[in-house]
């Protein structure tokens, strides 16, 4: 049981390192996505898809040490816009991509403190 909290523990950690930048790539793919596209801008949002893919796994890991003593993440909240942001890609729709995004910022950010949190 330590041994799962000390693995849980040390994926937050990398996470937190990890959370700062996909945040400020989520920003940038939104400019993106809102009309100011570059010529890489599917390969940008084909990694930034990887890197919400990588912290949603971390989180479904540790959900258990997330919300411990409190609710940090709301886990139908964050789905719900894991699955709409799914759906607009799905979709291939670039506004719905960005609102999406857009949408899951606040999560992600949420996410980033409540990292910060129990593994302080």
């Amino acid at each position: 049981m330590e041994d799962n909290r000390a693995e849980q523990k040390e994926a937050l950690e990398v996470l937190k390192e990890f959370n700062g930048r996909v945040l400020k790539n989520m920003n940038i793919v939104v400019k993106e996505l809102s009309g100011k596209r570059l010529d890489d801008t599917n390969q940008f949002l084909r990694g930034i898809i990887d890197a919400i893919n990588w912290e949603v796994e971390v989180v479904n890991g540790t959900m258990e040490l997330l919300n411990e003593d409190k609710e940090r993440i709301k886990k139908e909240q964050f789905n719900a816009k894991i699955v709409a942001f799914s759906d607009a890609i799905a979709a291939k729709d670039d506004q719905k991509m960005a609102d999406a995004v857009q949408a899951l910022i606040p999560e992600f950010e949420n996410l980033g403190k409540a990292a910060e949190e129990v593994t302080a």
